[in-house]
């Protein structure tokens, strides 16, 4: 059955821009995808301001192949999610007044001082790497600034013409209290002007229509509508299509993000909680550094195929390793200064992968756990989403850790959560 308001042939667009690359897909008001495109993204951080320079030529890319796919003139919405707190500043128009500080980014620890004065104790704006740090480091060199802006949001106003908006969930390490829907009192106290702050919004809002001249350039009707979007996490998390109390979803990508379904919100800013409002819904959880990105620091994707199928997974690591590919953690430990644990590395490639994974499923378990002491219910089980998730192998020590079953999720892609965001704009508009 379509949803109230959606035609047969209406396409929804999400555009997932992540750390690693660029996704797209269409879907119809069923949900079926009809079309799906990616790029990949060579830059891993942006202190020169490569990864800014990537993020639009990507987006193009994979709009121009979706669009080859599937009819333009069909496509009635599109939203963005983005990497959460990964935070640029520029003028009226959009453009950058300096490169983005990334997600991971740990340089803004007197500004994290500063905020902690003020915050309340469990804020998800307190730490270096939140975004209201990043802001109050960028304010300060760029006094011109005029709009403060997640990965997400850049991307939506390129499409809309609007720098002024974003999402209850990209917001949410800015400072912005999603409980009463609003910016916090505490906030005035640092020396950062009012306008730098967006308009925010529920995720799925109908935020514009596509800039008429980039309509022309692809090919799509002037009337296609742009919606919030998400953080890639979350967006993830809507793929999945998890909404019962107690339902718990691991992302295995560059980094791991744990969340679990919650009635209530749980902030714990001392070790990297916190939790995003979606609806009535809470999702409590965090992100660890851990992931993807420290495994292909030492082996090749080639490597890894090679030698999945050869671990032992059933046995027991006697290596104790916490493996980051930097230093610095944010959950379940929140240390900017916590050092990686791979030492001692075994002579044999298998031995050193096992052990690798093993101590990142220990970190996960570690998450659920804490998450539960905390007041969230520990997962009955864990539906897995991610490049990651794909790994046998790693699927079954991560079980034998948790202690539950894991499973893998029909939808994978952020982009397919973020497409639902798109469809959810246009059928609460012809609805109300």
């Amino acid at each position: 059955m379509l949803p109230a308001g959606a035609a047969a042939a209406d396409l929804y667009v999400g555009i997932d821009l992540g750390t690693s690359g660029c996704r797209a897909c269409a879907i119809n008001g069923a949900g079926d995808v009809l079309g799906a495109a990616q790029q990949s993204l060579s830059a891993a951080n942006d202190d020169q301001g490569l990864a800014t320079a990537l993020w639009w030529p990507s987006v193009v890319q994979v709009l121009r192949e979706l669009l080859g796919q599937v009819s333009a003139q069909a496509i009635r919405a599109i939203a963005v999610d983005g990497t959460s707190a990964t935070l640029l500043v520029t003028d009226a128009e959009g453009e950058p007044l300096a490169p983005a500080l990334m997600y991971n980014d740990h340089r803004c620890r007197a500004e994290a001082q500063a905020i902690a004065a003020w915050a309340p104790a469990d804020s998800p704006a307190r730490g270096a790497s939140s975004s209201l740090a990043k802001l109050l480091y960028l304010a300060a060199q760029h006094h011109d600034a005029r709009h403060a802006l997640h990965q997400a949001d850049w991307i939506a106003g390129r499409l809309s013409g609007r720098y002024d908006v974003s999402d209850e969930n990209n917001c949410l390490k800015l400072g912005y209290d999603p409980i009463t829907r609003c910016w916090p009192d505490w906030l005035r106290r640092l020396p950062l002007p009012a306008h730098l702050f967006p308009e925010v919004v529920a995720p799925g809002t109908l935020i514009g229509t596509i800039q008429s001249s980039l309509a022309r350039e692809l090919g799509l009707s002037p009337d296609t509508r742009i919606v919030a979007g998400s953080t890639d996490s979350t967006a993830a998390w809507l793929a999945t299509g998890a909404r019962e109390l107690g339902c718990a979803v691991t992302s295995l990508g560059s980094t791991m993000v744990l969340k679990v379904v919650c009635e209530r919100p749980i902030n714990a800013a001392r070790y990297g909680i916190y939790s995003h409002r979606v609806g009535d819904l809470w999702l409590a959880g965090g992100a660890s550094n851990s992931g993807g990105a420290v495994l292909l620091k030492y082996f090749s994707r080639s490597q890894l195929e090679t030698m999945t199928p050869l671990l032992r997974a059933e046995q027991d690591s006697d290596l104790d390793y916490y493996p980051l590919p930097a230093r610095g953690e944010r959950f379940p430990v929140n240390d900017p200064d916590l050092p990686p644990r791979l030492e001692p590395r075994p002579a044999d490639d298998i031995e050193f992968l096992h052990a690798m994974l093993a101590g990142m499923a220990n970190i996960e378990a570690r998450g659920y756990r804490l998450l539960a002491q905390l007041g969230a219910p520990y997962p009955s089980a864990v539906c897995s989403i991610g490049g990651g998730a794909h790994n046998p192998a790693w699927q079954r020590i991560r079980q034998r850790a948790l202690g539950v079953p894991v499973t893998l999720a029909r939808h994978q892609d952020a982009a397919y959560g973020v497409a639902l965001l798109a469809r959810a704009g246009v059928t609460a508009s012809t609805t109300r």
